[in-house]
């Protein structure tokens, strides 16, 4: 299938939008950041019963979280939520929209987690920051509206990685999730697949720009530790007993390999698995509602598999 002939013609207005600002790997960090931000102002997300921001304490300070909560109730099922951005880029308000519209659809409240970011925070502090915040909604989840016993985690691309080590994690301190929410995840940090290359030029993320998020992330303390499960779940000794998962990948995005060989692990491994390849679309398609129908569609898609694991 052809990329979608929307998607195709948003991508050639922003690149022409765009063509006097320099693009990764050419860009600062702060200006790849300033540049993902524009993304949330593709279209608010819906008004909820609040939308508040606090903090967790972490192990090397307080880590921003925001709490969204379709209603005034109390004991729901709950999210917690890990942006993408190639944990480099990336914020609370990046995703806002998203976080709405899932907390809305599925009826969870929502936990968006502001992990600390690299270079300026290297591997691990990503996945440490991430682990704090899921252990303390875990213990604590009266204080946040949410039924202990439903709890699921999820995020997309370097959310989606983090997603998949908390989903491990969770499963070797005794956690039960109800799922892990994996949109097109990045597990495998060695750049080794088919759909790399085959990709290598796709719409929003290339294996250019790959190469500059691990040359961020894998900086300093974090040189060298690619093969890490922590970095690259998929390098897991055993998938056995953790959370359901979906698995979401795009058809023109270099992760789209990985997502997909994620997915077939954990099936081996005797995990419930709903996954699905998105015909048409490209990396960060998650994030291009209301503009793109797929977009609307993949969060009406989430939001009907979470409403089905906190049943």
């Amino acid at each position: 299938m052809t990329l979608d002939p929307i998607l195709q013609a948003f991508v050639a207005a922003s690149e022409a939008a765009n063509a006097d600002r320099p693009a990764i790997p050419d860009a600062t960090v702060a200006e790849a950041r300033a540049g993902y931000e524009a993304l949330a102002g593709l279209g608010a997300g819906p008004d909820l019963f609040s939308v508040a921001d606090a903090t967790i304490a972490g192990q090397a300070g307080e880590i921003p979280i925001r709490i969204y909560r379709p209603n005034g109730d109390t004991g729901e099922p709950g999210l917690v939520f890990y942006h993408g951005g190639g944990w480099t880029i990336g914020s609370l308000d990046s995703h806002d929209p998203e976080c709405r519209k899932l907390a809305e659809r599925s009826g969870c409240v929502v936990v968006a987690v502001d992990y600390r970011l690299a270079p300026e925070h290297p591997y691990p502090a990503a996945i440490d920051d991430s682990w704090a915040a899921l252990q303390h909604i875990a213990a604590n989840a009266g204080d946040f509206g949410i039924d202990a016993a439903r709890l699921a985690v999820g995020g997309d691309s370097a959310g989606g990685n983090i997603s998949a080590v908390m989903a491990i994690k969770a499963r070797d301190a005794g956690i039960a999730l109800r799922q892990q929410m994996l949109i097109y995840p990045a597990v495998d940090a060695r750049m080794g697949w088919p759909s790399h290359d085959e990709n290598a030029e796709g719409p929003f993320l290339k294996k250019v720009t790959m190469e500059w998020f691990q040359l961020q992330y894998f900086s300093g303390e974090g040189a060298g530790r690619q093969e890490e499960v922590n970095a690259s779940p998929y390098l897991a000794e055993t998938l056995a007993g953790v959370a359901p998962a979906v698995v979401i990948t795009a058809e023109y995005d270099p992760l789209r390999d990985e997502g997909n060989a994620y997915a077939t692990a954990l099936m081996a491994a005797g995990v419930t698995v709903n996954a699905t390849e998105w015909a048409g679309v490209a990396h960060a398609f998650f994030q291009l509602g209301p503009l793109l129908p797929h977009a609307e569609a993949v969060i009406d898609h989430l939001a009907a598999r979470l409403r089905a694991a906190m049943s």
